[in-house]
C-alpha cells in the first residue's frame, strides 16, 4: 500500500467521523430528557438510537463514494432488521431525515453529498452492506457508530469509533468523542453541568465541544482536533496537535479509567488489583471508548476491564482506541502481556486471566518491580476482556 493512499484513507476517515459526530450531537440533543421513542432496546438488552442507525448509513455511503463501493468491506454492529418492521415506521422516517441532514453537510467537511436525497430502501441498504465477518485476511473497516449508547441516551461520554484492518492488524484508527472537551481542566465539571453552562454561555474557540482523536499505524505519532460545529468548516491543518500519552511512572500518582457500569465491569475486583500495584487515586469512569482517549492523551494512566464470566468483547469496542494509544507512546495488551489478536473474527478470542502478569516491560504490572497475579472471581472462569493500557 503505498503511503500517500494510507494517508487518503486516514484523512477521509477523519472527516467522516468528524461528520458522525456532528451527527451524533444533534441526536443526543434531542434524547435528553424527551424523544425517547428514538431509543429501543436490543435482544443483548443494550440500548440502540436513531444515531447507532444514522451513524453506520452515513459512514458506510461516505466511504462507498471517496473509495468505490467494490473496494469497502465493512464490520459495524448495527444491522437494519429493526427498522425494517412494520411499526418501525415513525423510526425509520427519523433515520431518514437525520442521514440525509447530515450528508447535506458533506461539502463542510470537504467531502461530496448524493446528488438527490435519499429514500428508506437506499439508507437501509447502506446500514446492511456493513456486514463483514472479519478475519486474518484481506482489508475491512471496522465501526462502532455509537460507542456507549447508554452513555449517550443520558447526555454523558460516547465515542464514534472507526478504524482500518489489514491481515489481521489494525493500520489506522479514528475515535470521534463530541463530549471530551479538547482541554483537560474541563474534566472537572460534572458532564451534565458542563454541557449546560456551554449552552447557555459558549466559551469562545471550540475547545468545548469534543476532539477527534486520530493516528495511523507505523508512524509514531498520534493527532487530536476540535470537532467541526457551528458554522464552521473543517481544516486540519491550522487545529490538530499531536497527543502523548502520560510521563508519570510513580504508580502513587497514576489514574486509572474504567465503566462506568457496573455491569459491564467488577468495579471491587478492578480496585482491589489496581491497589496491589500500588494505585490510590480515585478511578476516572467514564463511558465508552473515551476511556482509551484518556490514556492516549495523558489524562490517565491505566485502563483495566475484566469482564462478566462468559462475556466476549468485539472488535469494534477496542481497534481504534488501540492504534492511537500505540502510536501515542503507549501500549495494550491482555492481562497476559500479549497483543491483542483481531485475526478472529468478530470477537477478540483467548483473552483468559487465570494467575497470570502482565508481561510486556511497558506495562504497569512489572514496571514497578511487582508480580502481579490476577486471579479469575469464579474457579476456572474466563475474563474475556482485559486490557491493560499503559503510557
Amino acid at each position: 500500500m503505498e503511503e500517500g493512499e494510507r494517508a487518503r484513507e486516514l484523512d477521509v476517515a477523519v472527516r467522516v467521523v468528524q461528520m458522525a459526530c456532528s451527527l451524533c450531537q444533534r441526536v443526543q440533543s434531542g434524547l435528553v430528557g424527551r424523544n425517547r421513542e428514538q431509543i429501543k432496546v436490543k435482544e443483548d438488552d443494550s440500548p440502540v438510537t436513531v444515531a447507532d442507525w444514522g451513524v453506520q448509513a452515513v459512514v458506510s455511503l461516505l466511504l462507498s463514494e471517496c473509495f468505490g463501493s467494490e473496494n469497502v468491506s465493512i464490520l459495524a454492529e448495527e444491522d437494519a432488521h429493526t427498522l425494517s418492521r412494520k411499526d418501525a415506521t415513525t423510526l425509520l422516517e427519523s433515520v431518514i431525515s437525520t442521514v440525509n441532514e447530515c450528508l447535506s453537510e458533506a461539502p463542510k467537511y470537504g467531502l461530496k453529498c448524493p446528488l438527490k436525497r435519499l429514500g428508506a430502501q437506499e439508507i437501509l441498504d447502506a446500514i446492511n452492506s456493513c456486514n463483514s465477518s472479519g478475519g486474518s485476511k484481506g482489508r475491512f473497516w471496522v465501526l462502532d457508530p455509537v460507542d456507549g449508547t447508554l452513555g449517550f441516551v443520558r447526555g454523558d461520554q460516547y465515542a464514534v469509533a472507526l478504524a482500518l484492518i489489514e491481515d489481521g492488524e489494525v493500520i489506522l484508527g479514528v475515535l470521534g468523542c463530541p463530549n471530551y472537551p479538547m482541554k483537560k481542566e474541563c474534566l472537572n465539571y460534572h458532564q451534565r453541568y458542563y454541557r449546560r453552562m456551554t449552552t447557555l454561555s459558549p466559551p469562545s474557540g471550540s475547545w468545548h465541544k469534543g476532539c477527534v482523536m486520530y493516528a495511523c499505524k507505523g508512524s509514531g505519532e498520534a493527532w487530536m482536533q476540535p470537532l467541526v460545529h457551528d458554522f464552521g468548516e473543517y481544516d486540519q491543518q491550522s487545529s490538530a496537535r499531536m497527543i502523548r500519552v502520560s510521563s508519570i511512572s510513580d504508580p502513587a500518582f497514576a489514574t486509572f479509567c474504567e465503566p462506568v457500569e457496573r455491569a459491564n465491569s467488577s468495579h471491587s475486583f478492578t480496585a482491589g488489583l489496581a491497589h496491589s500495584v500500588g494505585l490510590r487515586k480515585q478511578p476516572l469512569r467514564v463511558h465508552s471508548m473515551v476511556k482509551y482517549a484518556a490514556i492516549a492523551r495523558g489524562d490517565a494512566e491505566i485502563f483495566m476491564k475484566f469482564a462478566r464470566a462468559g462475556y466476549k468483547e468485539k472488535i469494534w469496542d477496542h481497534a481504534a482506541g488501540l492504534v492511537i494509544i500505540q502510536e501515542a507512546g503507549g501500549v495494550v495488551t491482555d492481562a497476559g502481556g500479549h497483543p491483542l489478536d483481531f485475526s478472529k473474527g468478530i470477537y477478540l478470542e483467548d483473552w483468559i486471566a487465570s494467575n497470570s502478569e502482565a508481561r510486556t516491560e511497558e506495562s504497569y504490572a512489572v514496571q514497578f518491580g511487582r508480580k502481579i497475579p490476577i486471579p479469575t472471581r469464579n474457579q476456572g472462569a474466563k475474563i474475556a476482556a482485559s486490557t491493560l493500557s499503559h503510557a
